[in-house]
């Protein structure tokens, strides 16, 4: 800069002071200048204290010459000193020239621009609020300052400008917060301390609500948790922390919605802190908030089921989750399940604002994120926290149903996820049965496969669900009590036996009935489900091994046992895996005789006294067909012991096989257990019972030189002599023991029926040892 240059009111000696590369000498002269504004201000010439400023600000501080841009913020805080109180007026060209340098090159210039701007703001006060965005800007740039003198002078204009932040009731928090909401995203360590001391400064001042404008900075504030700084960290969690405070303490100025999505995101964080502080959120909003998440549930949902599965080095969160679960889970009630279109389509004009409100779209990053500008409202679910407006909302299941579909497909998650997942598929059959059964098609298969789960826990839930959905009313429709999707087109429908009164249908145990408040009453999709559960033991041999009995007991206790025998009976009567059947009946038969689940059914057998106990007979003694031995099993437990001598007598044409003599020594094993106490006491009467020991000695004379032979036989040498079990009261002896043959019963046409199946199974097995043989010969080839 030209040194003589005619810079009035300015005198020549006063520029090229400030022109001078010694600190000395421009302090000089920034001494002359504020002498001369404070006469321009004594005189209240405006327009040269203007003239001065904008020659210290376009000749000085935006000078190419570094020394001049020194003498023109130190002049220019000069100015301000003068000014005193009247700085205020000419704010705007006093800290304009002084941010510009903020940006310069020079350390040392940066530094004097910081402690310029700090002489100025120190004057004017209050003033600079009007001015505080592009104050906290410049400020925002030097605290991530690579020079530690400049760090620490902005450090000092810093706690200034919060002093005077603090101690006004003028601060316009408003125009505040895009610019927050923009720093807040800076990666730079030290902005990011800056940005949350001034939070917490903002947080403490009584007269800004900063609560208002949460959902603009929340996002950022859970970024900065995962800062690599412990001190910035734990700044942040404090911040955090306060503001959880004020919510519980404001629930009702909360607007949750709007960050609910926000929360969603972040509970799926893979930094421990982020995700733990998230997900205790999310607790806190659901527990305040109440029904207002319901319409966010299935982004909840895909961020907490998967913390279930965590081990120890999660405890916390995991805790954490389960308490958001279940009180998630408690937010569903009935009134969802009478919730229809029509009256949802009514409701939604009537408060347009709230669908609005309740919206976050920029929050939405992911599809398992429902927004609640997809869901519909209900007059029947409201909000009871917000006192200025009520603010109605409805189940999103379709986007629950999806997420908890998704899970279930998941083969990689835990098995305390997979029982939550069961857990809220249940919950939701019993709480909103009518619109879940729109989803059952579509989730049918999958609770089918989860039946192979590991875990019995798992499975035991499965089958909570598959009972709820098999029994109840909401799942009745008009279609036959047969396969309801045509899958299984070798099986029509068929008749099944629903018992009379009323108590019969609690036969299946108590058990059954606490876990469900359906009446164990089958409905339509109960035959589809024992058609695609025979399926699957077909398809999956391993399975009906190891997991059939208990499986098939646990229905038993859930559902009708009587209803469950039935329909497989009549299923498998149509079967055409002969060797499955064989297997199925098998399997069947030993749960029938030895589950204590089943000790009422036996006993309704073991009489025959009602046409509902004989129709059962017949019916699984056609199924039993297709093994011989349960079906003698069958007569025993029935005492249709006459009957039982004719089938023995039938197994002399008959291929006998290892197999088949391992059925009779099991069976053999059976009779010496004690739920056939019954038929060994009947041994005493030798004159009413003499088919029942003919049978036995027929199954004796089956069996090799074995332990089960000498078992039976030890057995038939203690049946007494009938002269020696003569006495005078042998008549009533007689009775006691005698038993009436059930009427109404063909067995001409049962022992018919029996052969029939045999010779299918005769042939079958021949056709499997030609294809063997057949086999065999091309290998030799």
């Amino acid at each position: 800069m030209n040194a003589e240059r005619d810079l009035a009111p300015l005198a020549p000696s006063v520029v090229r002071a400030l022109n001078d590369k010694l600190y000395e000498k421009r302090k000089v002269a920034a001494l002359e200048i504020e002498k001369l504004v404070r006469e321009f201000v004594a005189q209240n010439n405006t327009t040269q204290i203007k003239h001065v400023i904008q020659i210290l600000a376009q000749e000085f501080a935006l000078s190419q010459h570094p020394h001049s841009r020194k003498g023109g913020l130190i002049g220019l805080a000069a100015c301000s000193i003068a000014l005193g109180k009247d700085s205020g007026l000419y704010l705007k060209e006093l800290i304009e020239p002084v941010l510009t340098c903020f940006n310069d090159a020079d350390s040392r210039l940066r530094y004097y621009a910081c402690e310029a701007l700090y002489n100025i703001v120190k004057v004017a006060r209050g003033s600079v609020l009007p001015h505080f965005n592009v104050l906290f800007d410049g400020l925002s740039k030097l605290a991530a300052d690579p020079d530690p003198n400049v760090k620490s002078g902005s450090e000092l204009l810093d706690r200034l400008l919060k002093d005077i932040v603090t101690e006004s009731n003028q601060f316009d928090l408003v125009g505040f917060i895009p610019l927050l909401r923009e720093r807040i995203y800076s990666n730079n360590q030290y902005a990011r301390q800056f940005i949350i001391s001034w939070i917490l400064v903002l947080e403490s001042v009584p007269d800004i609500n900063l609560l208002d404008y949460l959902p603009e900075i929340l996002d950022g504030l859970f970024q900065i948790l995962g800062d690599n700084s412990k001190e910035i960290r734990k700044m942040c969690e404090v911040a955090l922390g306060e503001f959880l405070k004020e919510i519980k303490k404001n629930p009702s100025s909360v607007k949750f919605a709007e960050m609910a999505n926000i929360l969603v995101i972040h509970c799926q964080a893979a930094d421990d802190l982020i995700q733990l502080t998230a997900m205790c959120w999310m607790r806190e909003f659901i527990q305040l908030a109440g029904r207002v998440m319901l319409p966010y549930s299935s982004g909840i949902l895909t961020a907490v089921l998967p913390c279930l599965s965590y081990d120890d080095r999660k405890k916390n969160i995991k805790e954490v989750a389960n308490v958001c679960n279940q009180s998630l889970m408690k937010l569903v009630i009935p009134e969802d399940d009478e919730m229809d279109e029509a009256k949802q389509l009514m409701t939604l004009p009537a408060e347009p604002t709230s669908e609005e409100s309740l919206s976050k779209p920029e929050a939405v990053a992911n599809c398992s994120l429902d927004a609640s500008g997809d869901s519909n409202f209900s007059s029947s679910s409201v909000f009871t926290v917000t006192s200025s407006e009520r603010i109605q909302v409805t189940l999103n299941l379709d986007g629950i149903v999806q997420v908890l579909d998704c899970h279930l497909h998941d083969t990689s998650i835990g098995m305390m996820t997979r029982i939550a997942v069961l857990k809220w598929l249940y919950h939701l059959y019993i709480k909103t049965p009518r619109k879940m059964f729109r989803h059952t098609d579509s989730l049918f298969p999958i609770l089918l496969r989860t039946l192979s789960d590991e875990s019995d826990e798992v499975i035991l839930k499965d089958l909570e669900v598959l009972a709820e959905i098999a029994s109840s009313p909401a799942g009745q429709t008009e279609e036959a009590q047969g396969p309801s999707d045509g899958s299984d087109a070798r099986t029509g429908p068929v008749e099944l036996h629903v018992p009379a009164r009323a108590g019969q249908l609690s036969t299946s145990g108590t058990r059954g009935l606490e876990c469900s408040p359906s009446s164990p009453t089958m409905n339509s999709y109960f035959y589809k489900f024992m058609i695609n559960l025979l399926k699957r033991f077909s398809s999956e041999r391993k399975l009906l091994e190891n997991r059939g009995a208990f499986i098939i007991r646990q229905l038993c206790l859930l559902l009708n046992a009587e209803n469950i025998f039935h329909s497989m009976a009549d299923i498998l009567l149509r079967e055409e895996d002969l060797k499955f059947a064989s297997t199925m009946v098998h399997t069947l038969n030993t749960i029938l005789l030895t589950s204590s689940e089943l000790f009422q059914l036996r006993n309704q057998l073991k009489d025959l006294k009602t046409p509902e106990s004989r129709n059962l007979f017949c019916c699984l003694y056609r199924s039993w067909c297709h093994n011989p031995v349960t079906t003698v099993s069958l007569c025993f437990l029935t005492q249709n012991y006459k009957h039982a001598y004719d089938l023995i007598q039938k197994f002399g044409d008959l291929e006998v096989t290892v197999d088949f003599l391992t059925e009779v020594d099991k069976l053999v094993q059976l009779i010496e257990c004690p739920i056939f106490t019954y038929l060994r006491l009947q041994l005493l009467d030798v004159k009413n019972n003499p088919y029942l020991i003919k049978a036995l000695y027929g199954l004796l004379m089956l069996l090799p030189q074995s332990s089960a032979f000498q078992l039976l036989s030890h057995r038939l040498q203690c049946v007494p002599n009938p002269e020696l079990m003569q006495t005078t009261d042998s008549t009533k002896a007689s009775t006691s023991f005698k038993r009436t043959p059930a009427s109404n019963i063909d067995y001409t046409e049962l022992l018919q029926h029996f052969e029939k199946v045999q010779n299918k199974h005769l042939e079958a097995r021949h056709q499997r040892a030609g294809r063997a043989e057949q086999l065999d010969r091309r290998v030799v080839l």
